[in-house]
């Protein structure tokens, strides 16, 4: 029993790990900005006053307040399918179009 309990957390120690590393914390001014490759929208950092600098396939570097673009995109988002299975949603292109002509730090 205790082999398997060992071989369980060190499979979900692993499986963590993945998910870490697709978007890394870099601290700026006290504040902890993810660096992703892709925007992203995740229900679980809803609340969490998160920072998170995405560059896109262009090269061009976006940042943006999660709680505030989760605020303007709240009511597109609940509509999706993708948001209501995954409780995220992700653009590697651009960010949406809701969202161009707004302050999103």
């Amino acid at each position: 029993m205790d082999n398997i309990n060992i071989r369980t957390n060190k499979i979900n120690n692993l499986i963590n790990n993945l998910k870490i590393n697709k978007m890394s914390k870099v601290k700026t001014n006290d504040t902890k900005v993810l660096k992703s490759k892709r925007f992203v929208v995740r229900l679980s950092l809803v609340g969490k006053n998160q920072l998170i600098e995405f560059t896109n396939k262009k090269g061009k570097t976006y940042t943006y307040n999660h709680d505030k673009v989760y605020s303007i995109m709240k009511e597109n988002l609940e509509s999706l399918d993708c948001f209501k299975k995954y409780k995220s949603y992700t653009a590697s292109n651009n960010i949406p179009k809701v969202l161009r002509d707004k302050e999103l730090v």
